[in-house]
């Protein structure tokens, strides 16, 4: 059984050609990969790799970690700037007993080392972006504009899962913020006995309940792919609410050893991509916890 999955319609391209690449025999991990790295290289998509939107200093500052869940090892990078696919060196620093999670100029330092192609991630309409919001100074910055962090998910023939995900992080962000998203347990999770999980949004808000390995540790319980993600998800925002605030900006993945799939969201409309068996294709959950395949004419105007 082969079965891969991934946040936003942005993912569906690479999505169907990993999934390719897995019923070919290739491993989880390259499979992960290469989802991750056609989000990256696309400048249409704002939130990741070239053509991610900047912080408040201008500059493109990239988080990316992978996870292999036969090792439980894991690598990543934390506010890197120039590297041209993230999750490569994500990857490379994955299996490391230490020096596996490096940030800034380490980050980029290793990058050259290995090897590793460099390049400016602004492009003329993200500098665009940025000078507007420059003028306006936005009070409240938020999520899932323009979209949010790539998340892949991945399970081979072996029976392998792997985690990669990779992000500019939240557009005008102070320099040096971090988000869930390279945290290993909140951004990402993969193990191989029990099930991988990740999670897009908001992620000061992710990192509150650790969202990935809630969701894995419930799968370790018996849960489904979607009961885990709704039940961690549910308990968040419940919390969060008897603390005065709302439920938030929240999307979370996951997949089952066995290949099944699930997600769970706080949005009215939470596009993933997602294949296990079949070809590959698109789908949606919403608040409720409908999660229906859905045509990508569907989803105009949503990424």
């Amino acid at each position: 059984m082969t079965a891969i999955i991934g946040t936003w319609k942005m993912c569906l391209d690479g999505l169907r050609e990993a999934h390719e690449l897995l019923q070919a025999g290739a491993c989880a991990g390259d499979a992960v990969v290469h989802a991750v790295t056609r989000v990256e290289d696309n400048p249409a998509y704002c939130s990741v790799g070239y053509g991610g939107l900047p912080d408040w200093d201008g500059h493109v500052m990239t988080d990316a970690a992978f996870m292999d869940g036969a090792t439980l090892r894991m690598g990543g990078i934390i506010s890197a700037e120039n590297i041209k696919n993230p999750i490569l060196a994500a990857r490379l620093l994955c299996g490391r007993e230490t020096n596996c999670l490096l940030a800034g100029r380490g980050a980029e330092l290793f990058a050259v080392r290995h090897g590793l192609s460099m390049r400016d991630m602004r492009t003329e309409e993200s500098m665009k972006r940025w000078r507007e919001a420059v003028r306006e100074r936005p009070e409240r910055l938020t999520a899932y504009t323009g979209h949010d962090t790539v998340c892949v998910l991945g399970l081979d023939d072996a029976g392998h899962l792997a985690a990669g995900v990779s992000t500019s992080g939240l557009f005008m962000k102070d320099p040096g913020r971090v988000g869930d998203s390279p945290v290993i347990g909140s951004g990402f999770y993969a193990d191989d006995r029990f099930g991988a999980a990740a999670a897009t949004g908001l992620g000061e808000d992710i990192m509150r309940g650790c969202l990935s390995y809630e969701v894995v540790s419930r799968m370790k319980r018996g849960q489904s792919p979607k009961e885990a993600c709704e039940e961690a998800l549910r308990e968040l925002s419940a919390r969060k609410m008897e603390l005065g605030e709302d439920a938030g900006s929240i999307s979370l993945i996951a997949l089952a050893p066995d290949g099944r799939f699930g997600a769970a969201t706080t949005l009215p409309c939470f596009p993933f991509a997602a294949a296990s068996g079949g070809p590959a294709g698109l789908y949606a959950a919403d608040l409720h916890g409908t999660v229906r395949s859905v045509r990508p004419e569907e989803l105009d105007g949503v990424d």
